[in-house]
């Protein structure tokens, strides 16, 4: 019986298979230049024995990134991708031949790898994306949802280029029309969570019986029913939702990592938290640590530490308001932390004390709790874990992605919390710094 492969899984193989081309031409190409500039006996048996090593640790980090798939990507994500992949498998590399003394691995062959595996790695990809978007057909796309919904759908569809999706039709769930004759004239259906659960069972099939793609907006209640497991009642078959929430083995196992992960962390960087201070104090009056009242595990509240990124007293006349786009209140030394992230690194001491996790929902001050909780009762779930310095909602989102669209991603991590999955997380923070949309401040609406 003859296996047949679609055309993203061929694609996805002849990317693949590149990477791994570009790495050993990296090293073998290292190997040579050292080997030409080096005097004296140069045993070059090792460096091939690791390379398998190192290209796994490469196509790990690259599944990390994303770096399999590259439609729908910006490419400027793509570069960011491949360079911390390759400081990654850089630094691991580095650590194995520190611990491993029995060879000699030369740290000139690991760093000239490094620039190659930049250079090569970013040439294939780029030629790969440019191919891929040039065949990526523009997809005519129906959105059925109310019409808040449909309007932010739309709006980020229209800010996102690399998405080649062209809205042909906006319907509001509870007109009354021939859907099968609606959905046969797109590719792509999109719907919103608000849609009742009946007509959204018979819009997906529609879209299954046309084999159209489809897209569906989670609501609170398919989010709460996508970790289900099975049971019985006689020959009944039954769903067991699970309750968004951490057992007792994965808190304490949690806290571990969060203590060991928080005191390397701030050992390590000391000498930047040193400098931040000083240029904190150089550029406006002030103090340098700034802390604020946030809610936590369970609604209690406590004060988080950041990096003063503002004029002293910056709310003493407005009140609590979020920072928005060329926020007035900003210093100069503030903005550039603000854009790296960096303002968030006395969180560690929040880490260390108890109070915070490294990954979890990012903790919000009450007055914007009581806010939320009114528009959106499920908000309440996102405190059944610790608030973390970075979290889902962090690298998936922006800052001035909606409250509803950033306790989706909470609660999925509640859900799917796990040592692993907060390692995934953690390094995929790292390309978050680079990316400045990310960090983008709310609008007035």
């Amino acid at each position: 019986m003859s296996v047949r492969y679609d055309l993203p899984f061929i694609r996805k193989v002849i990317l693949i298979l590149g990477d791994v081309l570009c790495i050993a031409l990296s090293v073998y190409c290292s190997v040579y230049i050292v080997l030409k500039v080096c005097s004296g006996e140069f045993s070059t048996l090792i460096y091939y024995q690791m390379l398998p090593l190192h290209i796994i640790i490469m196509l790990i980090m690259f599944n990390i990134y994303g770096l399999f798939t590259l439609s729908k990507k910006r490419y400027g994500e793509i570069f960011i991708g491949i360079v911390l992949s390759t400081f990654y498998s850089l630094i691991i590399m580095m650590a194995l031949s520190f611990y491993l003394r029995a060879f000699s691995y030369s740290r000139g062959v690991l760093l000239i790898t490094a620039v190659l595996e930049i250079l090569l790695l970013n040439v294939w990809q780029n030629i790969c994306w440019r191919v891929i978007n040039s065949l990526e057909k523009v997809k005519g796309t129906l959105l059925i949802g109310n019409k808040s919904e449909c309007e932010h759908i739309k709006r980020r569809l229209e800010s996102s280029r690399q998405f080649k999706y062209v809205i042909k039709n906006i319907l509001s769930d509870d007109v009354q029309v021939d859907w099968a004759t609606k959905i046969a004239m797109v590719d792509l259906v999109i719907l919103g969570s608000n849609i009742d659960l009946t007509k959204k069972a018979m819009l997906v099939d529609i879209c299954q019986g046309m084999q159209k793609d489809i897209l569906i907006m989670p609501s609170i209640y398919e989010l709460y029913c996508s970790r289900i497991g099975m049971d019985k009642i006689d020959d009944i078959p039954l769903f067991r939702p699970k309750y968004m929430k951490m057992g007792m083995e994965k808190k304490f196992l949690k806290r571990l990592f969060d203590v060991v992960f928080a005191t390397f962390s701030l050992l390590g960087l000391s000498l930047p938290m040193f400098f931040i201070a000083i240029l904190i104090k150089l550029d406006s009056a002030g103090p340098i640590f700034y802390k604020q009242e946030r809610v936590g595990l369970y609604g209690k509240t406590f004060y988080v530490y950041k990096f003063r990124t503002m004029q002293k007293d910056a709310e003493k006349a407005t009140g609590p308001v979020m920072a928005s786009d060329n926020d007035v209140r900003i210093t100069r030394v503030g903005n550039i932390l603000r854009r790296m992230r960096l303002d968030e690194l006395p969180q560690f001491f929040n880490v260390l004390f108890g109070s915070m996790s490294v990954v979890g929902p990012r903790p919000e001050r009450p007055f914007f709790v009581k806010q939320f909780q009114r528009e959106i009762p499920e908000y309440n779930y996102r405190h059944n874990v610790k608030p973390g310095i970075t979290g889902m909602a962090q690298i998936y989102g922006k800052y001035n992605t909606t409250a509803y669209d950033k306790l989706i991603y909470d609660l999925m991590y509640v859900q799917e919390s796990s040592i692993y999955v907060d390692l995934i997380l953690i390094i995929q923070t790292v390309r978050v710094l680079f990316i400045k949309n990310s960090t983008e401040g709310v609008d007035g609406e």
